[in-house]
């Protein structure tokens, strides 16, 4: 059996991505632009770690429609392997409808054939070949306790990376304990794991270290300011925290930071696999995820390992990219 260094489990949507002059409560606003684009946490961060050149593969369902057919091609196109995704007839690919002004947004999900996967369609031989399980939220109860069974199942050389996203917060601790008891990195923004844990982000991470996850890697979009310092993101763990500045590079413009975290965490991720210090990981996030600010979609921006090193010496030009 071919192995995966990493594999991911999650939603497979296309973007819809509307951009938008406001974000309207209510009334009417104006629509700058629309576009289409593959999408899905775990599948974003699986594409992100694939055109990094780690070995990928991918576990989901799509439809036997356009969609899932560019789904599929877009994987295949950073070399991730697809035998794992699971065709689902009669059913449409799944799909969001997101409404942006480049710095929030609003999403609506429609799970279509992501709601038909089942436990029997995900084959545990080939997640215990991996070094790695990349997890993310699905929309329907039904495919949380797949994501569940998974993940108790899952051998101990395996470890957990988790983007649970707003869909999996909104169940509350007790809900994602079991997961987090198997968490060796658990991603969460500022807003999701305050809203998780009903605490600050720092208490927040102390809070989710105590349920079991081994690090914590918490995104602040567009920057914390404490004592006069901007940071980037705050990764705790292993009896040390480190904070993560923005370098020397501003963003501008942002043009839509739809599947920033996602790329966060293949910047990351591709670090960690590559052996790197906690400090070179969370830079190797902040760029990544920076460079996908600049277009829109979640993938668009997403750099090849040359690509990542080049943007680290300009994006961190005291430090030595090997640290």
């Amino acid at each position: 059996m071919a192995k995966s260094r990493i594999v991911g489990i999650g939603a497979l949507n296309i973007d819809r991505i509307f951009t938008v002059g406001r974000i309207s409560a209510g009334g009417e606003t104006y629509v700058e632009a629309a576009g289409s684009f593959p999408g899905g946490s775990a599948a974003n961060t699986i594409y992100g770690l694939g055109k990094l050149g780690i070995s990928t593969g991918f576990c989901g369902a799509v439809a036997d429609d356009d969609n899932g057919r560019i789904l599929l091609d877009d994987f295949v196109c950073v070399g991730t392997d697809t035998s794992h995704v699971v065709i689902k007839r009669g059913q449409e690919s799944g799909s969001t409808f997101c409404m942006t002004d480049g710095k929030e947004r609003t999403l609506y999900v429609m799970s279509g054939a992501n709601g038909k996967l089942s436990f029997e369609d995900v084959d545990t031989d080939y997640l215990d070949n991996s070094e790695w399980l990349h997890l993310s939220s699905f929309v329907d109860d039904a495919q949380f306790i797949v994501s569940q069974n998974i993940v108790k199942k899952l051998p101990g050389h395996v470890k957990l990376s988790f983007s649970p996203g707003a869909l999996y917060v909104e169940r509350g601790l007790a809900e994602l304990n079991s997961i987090f008891k198997r968490t060796e990195i658990l991603f969460l923004n500022q807003a999701e794991i305050e809203q998780l844990t009903k605490r600050s982000f720092d208490e927040g991470a102390r809070i989710c270290l105590e349920a079991g996850c081994k690090f914590i890697v918490v995104t602040f979009s567009g920057g914390i300011y404490i004592e006069n310092n901007l940071y980037i993101a705050y990764i705790c763990g292993g009896g040390r925290a480190i904070w993560i500045t923005p370098g020397s590079i501003e963003v501008k413009p942002v043009v839509d930071s739809t599947g920033a975290g996602d790329a966060f965490a293949a910047g990351y991720l591709f670090g960690k696999l590559s052996g790197k210090t906690g400090l070179t990981c969370g830079r190797y996030g902040h760029i990544a995820a920076a460079l996908t600010l600049r277009f829109c979609g979640a993938r668009l921006g997403l750099p090849s390992e040359e690509e990542l090193i080049k943007h680290y010496s300009s994006f961190y030009p005291d430090s030595a990219s090997k640290s």
